[in-house]
C-alpha cells in the first residue's frame, strides 16, 4: 500500500469519528430537552392542584355552612379552569416542541444509518480527484486461434440472407420450369393399346393430365363420357402413380420405375431412344390410362399383374445415373 493510500485512509477515519461525535451530541441534547418538557408539565399540574387545596382550606377555617363550602369550592374550581385555559397555549407549544424534537431525532437516526451503509461511496466521490481510476487494459485476441465455431452475429446474419436469396432464386427457377410445356405419350388401355400424345406443363398434376385425356378420348370411347379423373388410373413403368404428383416432381428427382426412369425429356438420358429422337422415351413405353373397374377385373392377368402402387422411398430397377452412363 502506498503512502497516499495510507494518508487517505487516516483522513477518512478521522472524518468518520468527527461525524460520530456530532451525532452523539445531538442525541444527548434531544434527550435533555425531552426530560425538561416532562418535568415542566408535571410540576405545573401538581402546583395547580396544591394551590387550589390550600386556598380552600384557608377560606373554610372554623365553622362553615355546607352551602358556603360548596360555593368556595366552586369558585376555586372556576379559577383553576381559567388558569389551565390560559396555560393551554403554553402546553400546546410544549407539545409542538416535543413533536419537533422526536422528528429531529428520527431524522438524525435515519441519516446516521444511511451514512453507515453508504459512506464508502460518498467518500470515494469526494476523494475522486485525489485518486483517479486507472482503466484496465484489454488483452488482445490471438489471431492464430480458430474462432469459426464461436457465435458470430454478423456471420450468421450474412448466412441467413444468403440462404433467403438462394431460396428465392430456386423458387423462381422452379416456377419457370413448371410453366414449360412437354409432350407426353400415353395410351388408353382396355386390353389393347390406343396411343396418343398430349401437351402439358411440367407443373400439371396427374389428375389434370387425366382430365385432359378424358376430353380427348370420350368421343371415341363411350365408357369415358361420364368418367372423372378419380375413375382412372395412370400407370407408368408398371407403377400406379397417385393423382396428386406433378410431372416436375419426377423430373427433378429423376424417379425410377421398374423398367427405367419415369419421365425423362432429354434424349441423352434415355437408353432405349432412337439416336435421332429428342422426345420422351414414352415413344417406346407410353403411360397407360386405365379404368379402375377394368383393373379390378383383370389385375390377375398380365400386364396388370405387374402393376403396383408407387412408393417414393422404394428403389425400382437400376439407378438412373447407371442407365445414363450406358
Amino acid at each position: 500500500m502506498s503512502r497516499a493510500d495510507e494518508g487517505r485512509l487516516i483522513h477518512l477515519a478521522k472524518k468518520r469519528e468527527r461525524e460520530k461525535e456530532d451525532i452523539e451530541k445531538q442525541l444527548r441534547k434531544l434527550e435533555e430537552d425531552k426530560e425538561k418538557c416532562k418535568v415542566g408539565i408535571t410540576s405545573k399540574f401538581t402546583a395547580n392542584y396544591e394551590t387550589m387545596e390550600e386556598s380552600v382550606k384557608s377560606k373554610t377555617y372554623g365553622l362553615v355552612s355546607l352551602d358556603d363550602m360548596k360555593n368556595i369550592q366552586k369558585n376555586e374550581i372556576s379559577n383553576r379552569d381559567l388558569q389551565v385555559a390560559r396555560g393551554a397555549s403554553s402546553s400546546t407549544s410544549l407539545a409542538k416542541d416535543s413533536q419537533e424534537a422526536r422528528e429531529k431525532e428520527e431524522h438524525v437516526a435515519k441519516h446516521t444509518q444511511k451514512r453507515v451503509l453508504s459512506f464508502a461511496y460518498e467518500d470515494e466521490e469526494e476523494d475522486e480527484d485525489a485518486a483517479p481510476i486507472v482503466p484496465k487494459k484489454r488483452v488482445g485476441m490471438d489471431p492464430t486461434v480458430d474462432t469459426s465455431f464461436l457465435p458470430d452475429k454478423e456471420r450468421e446474419e450474412f448466412l441467413r440472407k444468403k440462404k433467403e436469396e438462394l431460396a428465392a432464386e430456386w423458387r423462381v427457377k422452379q416456377n419457370t420450369e413448371k410453366n414449360e410445356e412437354i409432350t407426353v405419350a400415353y395410351a388408353y388401355w382396355d386390353g389393347s393399346s390406343h396411343r396418343k400424345n398430349m401437351k402439358v406443363k411440367k407443373g400439371n398434376t396427374i389428375s389434370q393430365c387425366l382430365a385432359r385425356a378424358i376430353e380427348a378420348l370420350k368421343k371415341e370411347f363411350t365408357e369415358l363420357k361420364a368418367c372423372t379423373p378419380e375413375n382412372l388410373m395412370f400407370v407408368k413403368e408398371d407403377l400406379i402413380i397417385p393423382h396428386f404428383y406433378t410431372f416436375q416432381d419426377f423430373i427433378v428427382t429423376k424417379a425410377m420405375g421398374k423398367t427405367g426412369p419415369l419421365f425423362v425429356f432429354d434424349s441423352a438420358s434415355d437408353v432405349r431412344i432412337r439416336q435421332d429422337a429428342a422426345l420422351d422415351y414414352g415413344e417406346s413405353h407410353p403411360a397407360k390410362i386405365v379404368l379402375r373397374s377394368w383393373y379390378e377385373k383383370n389385375k390377375h392377368i398380365y400386364p396388370a399383374s405387374r402393376w403396383e402402387p408407387f412408393v417414393p422411398s422404394k428403389k425400382y430397377g437400376r439407378n438412373f445415373d447407371d442407365l445414363s452412363d450406358l
